[in-house]
């Protein structure tokens, strides 16, 4: 593999004035050399004149948050890093590379969850370059690279997490946002390594059902939640229950066989449990027959 290593250049501006001078001085001596038949001198003059000129191709300009990748002859020479006008061979093939951070949002992918259903899902990366060699000569095209590898992890995270979950020791693409965003993170930057990119951060934009099964789904996690409500109101009624007999046990201002207990406990759920507000029967009569 390709390693970044930073190389050393010249100021820009020490060199372009350096080489102006000498582009303007030149030609005055050749002419003069010309005009004195000194065929020698003219003929130098000129040959240093092209070559001052060849010079002023090595000047490039290199921006804040951006590197240029050197190549001579096909092999890679090194990185310039340092903002502003620099001078380098005039030989060598310059490539710019972004180093700032950027944003790349996924398109909307139809997939199936764990469970089998079909979803529709995109993500957001944050990523920038960390390794200009590598991005450049480790992968054809890293933009595109990285997009493709990024559906590609998304497509694989949609079917190991199911779309919602009522139980709370398991995972769901809809209830563990956190743990799935570092989730998808981490198998984006294992995918990404190769291509020296960095991923800042990676979260589930889009979260949907397919449109074909939208409505039955939306039923169905209605009902689960009706239940998954109704198990939490019962198991709480049945320690109301269980508290309210052993208060009146402990009291023993009253006592209850075993029958009416059981009216009692029937009576407690039926109020505790029901979805509506109970009437009250007021008894005026005695506790027993």
């Amino acid at each position: 593999m390709v390693r970044e290593s930073e190389r050393s250049t010249l100021s820009g501006w020490l060199v372009f004035w350096f080489l102006l001078v000498w582009f303007l001085f030149l030609p005055y001596v050749a002419v003069r050399g010309f005009m004195a038949q000194d065929f020698w001198v003219g003929g130098v003059c000129v040959f240093a004149f092209l070559v001052v000129g060849a010079c002023f191709g090595g000047l490039f300009i290199v921006n804040p948050n951006q590197a240029q990748v050197l190549q001579l002859f096909g092999a890679y020479a090194g990185t310039v890093k340092v903002p502003g006008l620099r001078w380098a061979n005039p030989f060598f093939a310059k490539r710019s590379v972004s180093q700032r951070v950027r944003n790349f949002e996924s398109s909307r992918l139809k997939v199936n969850d764990k469970d089998g259903n079909p979803i529709e899902i995109a993500a957001v990366v944050v990523w920038k370059v960390v390794d200009t060699a590598e991005a450049v000569f480790e992968v054809d095209d890293y933009e595109n690279y990285v997009k493709v590898q990024t559906e590609s992890a998304v497509r694989n995270l949609a079917t190991r997490y199911p779309y919602d979950s009522h139980q709370e020791h398991l995972m769901s693409l809809l209830g563990a946002t956190a743990e799935v965003a570092a989730d998808l993170k981490r198998e984006i930057q294992d995918r990404l390594a190769r291509a020296g990119v960095e991923v800042i951060e990676a979260r589930i934009s889009h979260l949907a059902y397919a449109s074909e099964i939208a409505a039955a789904m939306l039923r169905r996690q209605q009902a689960g939640a009706i239940i998954a409500a109704r198990q939490k109101i019962v198991e709480g009624a049945v320690g109301m229950v269980e508290m309210a007999l052993d208060m009146l046990a402990k009291s023993e201002k009253v006592q209850l066989d075993e029958e009416r207990k059981a009216a009692m406990v029937s009576n407690l759920l039926v109020v505790l449990c029901a979805d509506r507000e109970v009437q009250p029967v007021v008894n005026t009569g005695t506790l027993y027959p």
